[in-house]
């Protein structure tokens, strides 16, 4: 089989935030073909290379989205084509401003899709889109489409600062509507294609499905729509524009969910993000994130390891995951249990990272003063600050075997990977109810309130005074996360699926090897069965022989 694989600045780039789960995926299928398509983001990342790809890697194309150089923006349209461009630009407008939620109506919907499929058609016929995108044109007409009867309160009082932003804004997204990558040597030419995130990046599995029949698997471990509303806060854009975007991007989650064969969201806390913008339940796979748990078997089958009195935390330091109420729930344990420790792990992560991690380190001061001295050395003060590489925690698996509960207090998490590197370690685990927590979990750990430092501290008292639950429940979310978690896991799921979507949906297509043979998978295997059948009488189908 010969799969295309979507993938927007991650794999196959060395810095790549998905590049571990599609290298294993890809190295994982070594019995097909893999053509890979990148959607690229800064100059950066591309500048640091590629990854040692396996042998079933064909090819790799990147497309350079960070510039706006070479997406057609220097194609000059003749009057037809400026037409047909305010046409179907006026069309995705106008679905766009037109009110209703992520999971727009049927009307709706197909407005957007018939506007998106004609800038499409008219990108492959002319060069691209780029120039059309930035101008004055598509300005004007995202501006009648805001003042038109139906739009919304918030899209009317649109400035022009907000439809400058909005109409950049779409003219990023929609940039893979002018890539040459949808002939017959490119996606035209896969028998599946993988998109490995939602939203844009998923646009030329949409196109090539367009274009020539390509069935779409979507993977999304992370909703994009969902990204898309945390990023686009309060506080990062004008009312209109938040409104405008948001519009824009649950009316495409909504076109990528009708079209694709097979989503597979990695976990139900996504799955009930696609369903929400009209995904059909029966397409709908959940497969988990394969982790590798190798490296964990030693301190998983080695419990004894752990100091009964010690918390750990492990991680990266920012806002999110909520330290200020580990450390006031730490303050309630260590009055309940004098002798208990605290270790976090981990170094600062994102912009505000550094600046939180000394507001982290003031407060524990500030909690435990008759201890301060030293607050920074392992043994002084009940919370230590280190990093993985130290001397008290030189890998990963060494920071989780080193306490007797692993705690995560977190006010916003997607899939909790640190808590299942914990369940791997056989760990007891205090956790808060935030995104997918609750089914990784599935009864092997307690979950408490987020934001709730005396829910936490009694959580964590409870098991540190009862070492048989503990161990009791250590041993089940090992179990859980070997059974459900593990990368063997994550890859046979994925050959089910690459089976089933071909076997439904194959391309009908006429292709053939160097040797004239037809290429795997490109005609339905049906086709090759005569077409005549022997007539049969319906006697002859029965027989009064006695069974042998």
């Amino acid at each position: 089989m010969r799969a295309g694989l979507l993938t927007e600045g991650g794999y196959p780039y060395v810095s790549g935030d998905a590049g571990l789960w599609c290298d294993r995926l890809v190295r994982g299928l070594g019995q097909h073909e893999f053509d890979l398509y990148v959607l690229g983001r800064g100059r950066r990342q591309e500048e640091q290379g590629l990854l040692a790809l396996p042998p079933q890697v064909a090819r790799v194309r990147t497309a350079p989205l960070w510039t706006a150089e070479g997406d057609g923006g220097a194609v000059a349209y003749g009057r037809r084509a400026r037409r047909r461009f305010t046409e179907h630009y006026g069309e995705l407008a106008g679905a766009v401003c037109t009110t209703g939620d992520g999971g727009a109506s049927g009307a709706v919907a197909d407005r957007f899709a018939n506007a998106l499929y004609g800038l499409a058609e008219l990108a492959r016929e002319e060069g691209g889109l780029g120039a059309a995108l930035r101008s004055d044109t598509a300005v004007r007409t995202l501006e009648r489409a805001c003042h038109a009867p139906g739009a919304p309160r918030t899209a009317r009082e649109a400035r022009v600062a907000d439809l400058l932003t909005v109409t950049g804004h779409l003219e990023r997204a929609l940039r893979p509507l002018s890539l040459d990558w949808y002939g017959d040597d490119a996606l035209g030419a896969a028998d599946l294609c993988h998109a490995t995130s939602g939203g844009p990046a998923a646009l030329p599995g949409l196109l090539a499905r367009h274009f020539h029949g390509v069935p779409l698997l979507v993977t999304e471990y992370g909703v994009h729509l969902r990204s898309h509303y945390l990023e686009r806060g309060p506080d990062a854009a004008a009312p209109a524009v938040r409104a405008l975007l948001a519009a824009f991007h649950g009316r495409l989650a909504t076109e990528i969910y009708r079209r694709a064969e097979i989503l597979t969201p990695g976990n139900a806390h996504a799955r009930r993000w696609q369903e929400r913008c009209g995904a059909d339940r029966a397409r709908i796979r959940t497969v988990y994130p394969g982790m590798a748990a190798d490296g964990f078997t030693e301190a998983g089958e080695s419990p004894d390891r752990a100091d009964p009195d010690t918390l750990v935390w492990v991680g990266g330091v920012e806002p999110a995951k909520d330290l200020i109420s580990l450390l006031h729930a730490f303050a309630e344990v260590r009055r309940e249990e004098p002798g208990a420790r605290l270790r976090i792990v981990g170094g600062p992560s994102g912009p505000d990272g550094p600046a939180y991690l000394g507001h982290c380190r003031a407060l524990a001061a500030q909690l435990f003063p008759d201890e301060a001295e030293g607050a920074h050395a392992v043994g002084s003060n009940p919370v230590s600050f280190e990093e993985i590489g130290g001397p008290e925690a030189p890998t990963l698996p060494d920071a989780y075997a080193s306490g007797a509960v692993v705690v995560l207090s977190s006010v916003v998490e997607g899939f909790p990977t640190g808590l299942i590197e914990a369940m791997f370690c056989g760990r007891a685990t205090v956790s808060t109810d935030v995104g997918a927590v609750v089914e990784v979990i599935g009864g092997t750990g307690l979950v408490v309130p987020p934001r709730n430092p005396r829910a936490l501290a009694d959580a964590c008292v409870a098991l540190l005074r009862d070492p048989e639950r503990r161990a009791r429940l250590g041993a089940a979310a090992r179990a859980r996360a070997l059974e459900l978690f593990t990368v063997e896991q994550n890859v046979a799921a994925f050959h089910g699926i690459y089976l089933e979507i071909v076997s439904h949906c194959p391309v009908r297509r006429d292709l053939l090897d160097a040797s004239g043979a037809p290429l795997p998978f490109a005609a339905p295997a049906e086709s090759h069965v005569p077409a005549r059948w022997p007539a049969t009488p319906t006697w002859a189908l029965s027989t009064t022989e006695p069974a042998r």
